[in-house]
């Protein structure tokens, strides 16, 4: 198997268009074409992975944070992202990204913390915005099925939990061939009456190239006649940050005490205590202080994040805890749940989990 039927594979499951704009997920470097002779799953794809991954003679690294983000200009060895993509690239090493796809995804990061916490109830702290449409298209009624069938398969349909989903209203259209036409039914320059289906579907924009062509080829009419909306809905299972509940509330340093426990944490900054309940929670792996304002409108009692800066702990306005746990803290369990999902696509050969260390933070106490 090449390294672009894996990455097409990762990406029925992870569609990297759930990536935030700025980011740089996917092929970082490596040859498409090349055969995979093992995977090596790591959270930082440093010059220590690449041993790694040479040593296990795997030649396809997938790692969560990208290790090409911005501003390089050149491969000269002088920092220790040149170092390990030039080792990448010389021992024929390919370098996969996934970041802020998986961030987004209902069931990626914040879902592992939500997990961990054992909290009940999970919604999307951030919905994405303005990537739902509507496609609205036209078919003769004894073709409306297959016509279905052939916009399921692409893509379209999935609401949430929910996929294969449309909406049909029968009706009477009217056309009439005119020269240079090959109708499929009636004859040019008459004006045809046919018994049609009005058949609606909502899908991610990012699918929208893959289901015209389905609709198109399934469809009987030599023009079709369809229409696509945009849709200001939000996705309520794609986008940043998630929030759930406890079953049982607890106090303020109990809940503390909790999350250093679960997360095998040495401290925690936090804001001032409210002395109230915490029972709604609200996360956001990484550098999450741009969550905080949702955190508080969905009116979570704490929200567990890192990256705080002094200023951003006044936004709490004795309304919520915020929690710094630490970047790397919150995203502890990104490694092993894309071990699990690439383990279950992928069955023929060698899949490993980095021995890496990457958190660069340590503490002295």
């Amino acid at each position: 198997m090449t390294i672009s039927e894996v990455i097409s594979k990762i990406e029925t499951r992870i569609p990297l268009q759930q990536a935030e704009d700025f980011d740089n997920v996917g092929l970082l470097c490596g040859i498409p074409t090349r055969n995979v002779s093992g995977i090596l799953v790591c959270h930082d794809a440093l010059e220590n992975v690449i041993d790694e991954a040479i040593e296990r003679n795997c030649n396809l690294v997938v790692c969560f944070h990208p290790i090409i983000f911005s501003g390089l200009k050149s491969l000269t060895g002088k920092n220790y992202v040149e170092r390990a993509v030039l080792k990448a690239i010389e021992n024929k090493i390919a370098i996969y990204a996934i970041h802020t796809a998986w961030d987004n995804d209902f069931f990626g990061v914040n879902a592992g913390i939500c997990n961990h916490l054992g909290l009940k109830n999970l919604k999307i702290l951030q919905p994405k915005k303005n990537n739902l449409k509507q496609l609205t298209v036209f078919v003769p009624k004894d073709h409306s099925e297959q016509v279905k069938e052939a916009l399921f398969s692409a893509g379209a349909g999935s609401i949430g939990f929910y996929d294969e989903c449309s909406f049909t209203i029968p009706g009477n259209g009217t056309f009439r061939p005119i020269e240079g036409s090959n109708p499929f039914s009636g004859q040019q320059n008459i004006r045809e009456n046919a018994d049609e289906n009005m058949i609606s579907v909502i899908f991610e924009g990012y699918k929208q190239g893959q289901i015209l062509s389905a609709m198109k080829s399934s469809h009987p009419y030599e023009e079709v006649a369809y229409q696509i909306y945009n849709l200001d809905n939000e996705n309520q299972h794609s986008g940043l940050g998630m929030y759930g509940e406890f079953d049982e509330e607890m106090d303020e340093k109990d809940f503390l005490k909790f999350v250093k426990e679960k997360f095998n944490l040495e401290i925690i900054k936090h804001s001032d205590f409210n002395n109230k309940k915490i029972k709604r929670v609200g996360v956001l792996g990484g550098s999450g202080a741009s969550g905080i304002k949702s955190a508080l409108s969905k009116k979570c009692d704490a929200y567990l994040t890192g990256d705080i800066k002094y200023h951003d702990y006044f936004l709490a306005e004795s309304k919520m805890l915020i929690c710094d746990i630490g970047h790397y803290e919150s995203e502890q369990f990104v490694t092993q749940q894309l071990f699990e999902i690439l383990s279950q696509k992928f069955t023929t050969f060698a899949i490993s989990k980095s021995n890496e260390k990457t958190n660069p933070v340590n503490y002295f106490l």
